[in-house]
């Protein structure tokens, strides 16, 4: 932990470190321009041109209007430092973040960051970013800010904003523990921060990932005097029909078969139970492997993966005409504001792996039409709970070692050859063969499969 955090405040003050590798290459480019135009080589030693001077003298204008511009670009920027750094003792003109969720390619809740400083001014040809600090020893990417916002009925410069995609490692919730603002030139030479004092906190959530799709009818309701018939798709054209009686729901007439040969007959709706409103979901995180497993990388991955699938079938689900209940295995605080859907989002962002409330303590067969279950509970476990099932159960199965799954062999070759990984899942992968956690995953995942398809409840596998 100690090493930890002084690894921590060794990149924190980092931050405030001026230069950066643009300065070294700038550096050498200068060097190397001043060495050909203004010390070239003996003319004794090679053979002479008459339009070498010429050459010469257009490459030293060039030269001299590009150190013009750069110098230019450099001195905006210290100007544009300077004055923030009077701006941002007031509060007012601070680093401002906000965090938005939206769609991208068709996925929803993509994590996205807007970001706005009052007042300030960016550099000339320059740029102004920024980057937050979270759970006191990470921090995000640097972020741009590149648009303006003008003042109303004014051509004065409100703000400078930006707005960006936000990748972190997990799907949980995240503190602010404060943030930099880099002033930086055109050739991004020279980098000067600007401390932020950024509190709050936020959520990655999780993602729509493949689903899978199930006939699923509610057990329960919440309020005993809603009654609720459920009319389900049949095949053949007089099939669960019955001639209309005195007493029975017009709206359930077959008009098509009254246009047909002048009958009237209504649909015979099948009920699961006389009062079913609320499909009362269940996903458990139970883990019933070793507690020394709990705070390794594979884990964390294996939890993100979960969290979306689990995700997955939730918002499927709930495309559908009942009101979902998602019922959490963990104690977590979520602002009562929030709708259904958002309110069940924050909880499977927020919830982890645990080893405290088993799948057997947690899911009731007798209210629950779906239930969740990742790779890491307990078959024997298991298997008991789904003999008291019965057929209209739902039971989603997230093989959870899928998420380290790749081509071995062409995975090395890229860490090796190619190109570095660029994330924790990545360096993962490749060891993934090695781990001993792997065995035993995947041993069970055979064993969970083997009871389900013996069980008489609706499975999804994803």
């Amino acid at each position: 932990m100690i090493s930890k955090q002084l690894r921590w405040k060794i990149k924190y003050w980092l931050q405030y470190f001026p230069f950066t590798l643009n300065t070294l290459l700038c550096t050498l480019a200068v060097y190397f321009a001043y060495k050909l135009l203004y010390r070239p080589p003996n003319p004794k030693k090679i053979e002479y041109n008459a339009f070498q001077p010429f050459i010469i003298l257009m490459a030293k204008m060039a030269l001299w209007f590009v150190a013009g511009v750069i110098l230019l670009s450099l001195l905006s920027t210290l100007a544009s430092w300077i004055y923030y750094l009077y701006l941002s003792q007031k509060e007012k003109h601070r680093l401002q973040v906000d965090f938005t969720l939206d769609s991208v390619k068709g996925k929803k809740n993509k994590l996205f960051l807007s970001a706005q400083i009052e007042g300030a001014y960016r550099p000339l040809l320059g740029f102004v970013k920024g980057r937050l600090f979270y759970d006191n020893y990470e921090m995000t990417d640097r972020f741009t800010l590149l648009s303006n916002r003008w003042k109303e009925k004014s051509w004065g410069l409100a703000a400078i904003t930006g707005k960006s995609r936000l990748l972190l490692p997990d799907i949980k919730e995240y503190q602010l523990n404060g943030g930099f603002v880099y002033f930086q030139d055109m050739l991004h030479i020279f980098s000067l921060a600007v401390a932020q004092p950024v509190k709050g906190h936020f959520y990655q959530p999780p993602v729509l990932a493949e689903d899978d799709d199930r006939e699923v009818y509610p057990k329960k309701t919440e309020q005993m005097d809603v009654r609720i018939e459920q009319m389900r798709r049949v095949e053949g054209e007089l099939l669960n029909y019955k001639d209309f009686e005195a007493g029975d729901d017009v709206r359930r007439i077959v008009w098509k078969v009254y246009a047909k040969n002048r009958e009237l007959v209504v649909r015979t709706p099948e009920m699961f139970e006389p009062y079913a409103s609320h499909l009362y979901f269940y996903a458990s995180f139970h883990a019933a492997v070793k507690g020394s497993w709990l705070g390794e990388g594979y884990m964390k991955e294996m939890l993100n993966y979960y969290k979306n699938y689990v995700w997955t079938a939730y918002d499927t689900l709930s495309r559908k005409e009942w009101e979902m209940r998602y019922i959490p295995d963990q104690n977590l605080t979520v602002p009562e504001q929030l709708g259904e859907a958002e309110k069940s989002a924050r909880i499977i962002s927020n919830s982890n792996w645990h080893t405290d409330q088993s799948v057997a303590m947690y899911f009731k067969p007798r209210q629950g039409a779906v239930l969740c279950i990742s790779s890491l509970v307990e078959p024997e476990e298991l298997k008991n709970i789904l003999s008291q099932c019965d057929s209209s159960t739902v039971v989603y199965f997230v093989r959870v070692s899928r998420v380290f799954r790749s081509f071995v062999a062409w995975h090395w070759l890229k860490r090796a050859i190619f190109l570095p990984p660029k994330d924790r899942l990545a360096k993962l992968r490749s060891t993934w063969i090695f781990s001993p956690m792997r065995v035993q995953i995947l041993k069970r995942e055979k064993e969970i499969e083997t009871i389900l398809d013996s069980s008489g409840v609706i499975v999804g596998v994803l």
